[in-house]
């Protein structure tokens, strides 16, 4: 009996000795993961705000222009972004940005942003240089609709809500409706409330952009910055969020890093960036004929073939 009772005691406190180095592991790991927080919740940002901030324009009309930018990131100091970018977008245009991997295209949204400063040169937005505004007032202006869409384990209402803020249930809900999201977002469970899980899991991947979309046409901003995604879609969603991107480019300032042969062929002008700078410039069908870059860049990357191209130029 007092053996028994010695070896059940043993299996008991080595249970619980077992489940103490697992609570002990899990401290560590938080302890860890709060003191990295903790230096990035206290550390200061690198782009300030001026003393005495220059005010963009009361009424936006979302002109942006580069004079003659260079811009190294501060991990690579000796091999520039951009170099000598000069480029204008009026009002309204919509300019599609093509190139290969490393020509600068996502250096160009950064600096937009005012994620970085030049080194050189100046971009201007609404006559103001960017260097001498406040970074958030610059935001405020600017709609992004990334490559990598975001959405975080929250509701289908407020995953579009953050797109604004204080935006009431009927404006969120008619953002959606623009987006084409509206009729996904009521065959959910709960509708609206629905909660879509880390990072969308239960939204396809149409699903997940024309959310996006939907939260940038309710942040109503008179700047677009579209990075299209690169992954494939079927049919249907692609023709969905095609027509989702149009509602939300209709009568703003867009720069759009395009992948998709219907996005260029939309687009006002063409920027075809290599190795940090504009190589050629102009409309799908000129670059076409030109038989340079864009065409050599446009049988590769987009996903239609050749004929494709050679049709829309002719």
């Amino acid at each position: 009996g007092t053996l028994g009772q010695f070896l059940l005691y043993s299996v008991f406190a080595a249970g619980a000795l077992g489940a103490l180095s697992e609570v002990w592991s899990e401290l560590s790991q938080a302890a860890g993961a709060a003191e990295r927080l903790t230096e990035i919740l206290t550390e200061k940002p690198a782009i300030q705000a001026p003393a005495d901030p220059q005010p963009l324009p009361a009424k936006a009309k979302g002109a942006i222009s580069f004079d003659d930018v260079s811009f190294s990131y501060p991990a690579r100091p000796d091999r520039a972004a951009v170099h000598g970018l000069s480029f204008q977008v009026k009002p309204g245009e919509t300019v599609a940005i093509v190139g290969p991997s490393g020509a600068g295209k996502s250096t160009v949204f950064s600096l937009i942003l005012r994620f970085y400063d030049p080194e050189s040169g100046r971009v201007v937005i609404d006559g103001v240089d960017l260097r001498q505004a406040d970074p958030a007032a610059i935001r405020q202006r600017i709609a992004i609709v990334a490559q990598d869409v975001t959405i975080f384990a929250a509701s289908a209402a407020d995953n579009i809500g953050f797109g604004r803020p204080g935006a009431s249930d009927a404006e969120i809900e008619a953002a959606a409706k623009a987006a084409l999201a509206d009729e996904f977002i009521g065959k959910l469970e709960k509708g609206y409330d629905s909660q879509v899980g880390e990072r969308g899991v239960t939204l396809s991947g149409g699903q997940r952009q024309r959310v996006a979309i939907a939260r940038a046409i309710l942040r109503d901003a008179p700047i677009l910055l579209l990075d299209e995604a690169t992954s494939a879609l079927d049919a249907e969603s692609e023709t969905l969020v095609q027509t989702a991107l149009e509602r939300l480019m209709r009568g703003r300032t867009t720069i759009v890093i395009a992948h998709r042969l219907a996005t260029v062929l939309k687009a006002d002008r063409i920027l075809v960036m290599d190795g940090g700078r504009i190589v050629e410039e102009g409309t799908h069908q000129s670059l076409v004929a030109k038989g340079g870059t864009y065409a050599r860049l446009a049988k590769l990357q987009f996903e239609t073939g050749a004929s494709a191209f050679k049709g829309a130029a002719e």
